[in-house]
């Protein structure tokens, strides 16, 4: 009988190379085994939306919104609606009067075709166009901006270095930058969003179509066991809620049957800017009747 120390114990023959091997691994000798790994990594298939982030047919939403002009009254429901829930700094009237005030949704005037002085201008309810084709995406030199895989135009505000190329490429002019420390009265600070973060100073803020409410309602979904529902989102940014005259609809401009879908694509609805190729994901409908020739953009001017 062999000594249990002797060549032929296999636990000793098996350990060796074992051992052999967890050292090779360790030093980073053994290339062709991550180099295996990367290759199966690039080669993965894209994730498939999980049911709650998902339509009833499986695809990604691609949000947008339609603002009919012929129910809006201009009544700024949406503006205030949008600072409440957003936290937008209030900036007073020196920076109003330089042009520096931070605001995620605006009403600014827009010529109509014809009509005595006082129907020469229309106030528009303007929140960020979140653009198919952004060019703030493509000037941002730290990706502190990009369009994710739902159609928004995101903001990292942490990763923002302030040099506001993002304002220079927008041709809606929809972004707003922090030049002070954002203030807010002691009595406001209780009312504060706390789903929303507030903006430090020297970074660019947007509109960003209220994702956290996106976010909460597909929680709200997931524990209900149900795909997306177009009856979910209509509403659901801020200025769509609070809205007196149901003007804004939000919706998944991807879902045939969706009422945004149907409304963006009424003979009514236009885009501002057009021209550009930007195409921006809100439309609105015109106040016209569809003989009436169209509204010049005022934009187009300046």
């Amino acid at each position: 009988m062999k000594s249990p120390s002797g060549p032929t114990n296999p636990s000793r023959r098996g350990v060796l190379p074992q051992l052999v091997a967890t050292l090779a691994s360790a030093a980073g000798i053994l290339p062709q085994e991550s180099e295996e790994t990367e290759v199966e990594a690039e080669e993965e298939e894209p994730r498939e939306p999980i049911p709650w982030e998902a339509t009833r047919d499986g695809h990604t939403p691609r949000w947008g919104m339609v603002i009919d002009l012929d129910k809006c009254t201009a009544c700024g429901g949406c503006v205030t609606a949008c600072r409440t829930e957003n936290n937008v700094p209030m900036t007073g009237p020196d920076p109003a009067a330089l042009g520096t005030t931070i605001s995620w949704m605006d009403l600014l005037p827009r010529a109509t075709p014809e009509g005595d002085a006082a129907d020469l201008l229309e106030l528009l309810p303007t929140p960020c166009m979140h653009c198919e084709d952004a060019p703030c995406t493509k000037v941002c030199p730290v990706g502190a901006t990009y369009q994710d895989e739902e159609g928004i135009v995101a903001q990292i505000w942490d990763r923002c270095i302030g040099c506001r190329y993002c304002q220079v490429a927008c041709p809606y002019s929809r972004r707003s930058f922090n030049w002070k420390e954002p203030e807010f009265p002691d009595s406001f600070k209780s009312f504060l969003n706390p789903d929303v973060a507030t903006r430090p100073e020297g970074v660019v803020e947007k509109c960003t179509f209220c994702h956290h409410r996106i976010r909460d309602k597909k929680a709200e979904v997931r524990r209900e066991g149900r795909p997306l529902e177009d009856s979910d989102f209509q509403t659901l940014p801020a200025c769509a809620a609070d809205c007196p005259a149901d003007a804004i609809i939000f919706g998944d401009l991807d879902e045939p049957g969706s009422r945004v879908a149907h409304l963006a694509d009424s003979p009514r609805a236009f885009r501002r800017l057009e021209y550009l190729g930007t195409k921006p994901k809100v439309s609105y409908l015109s106040d016209e009747s569809l003989d009436a020739a169209p509204f010049s953009d005022m934009d187009s001017e300046s």
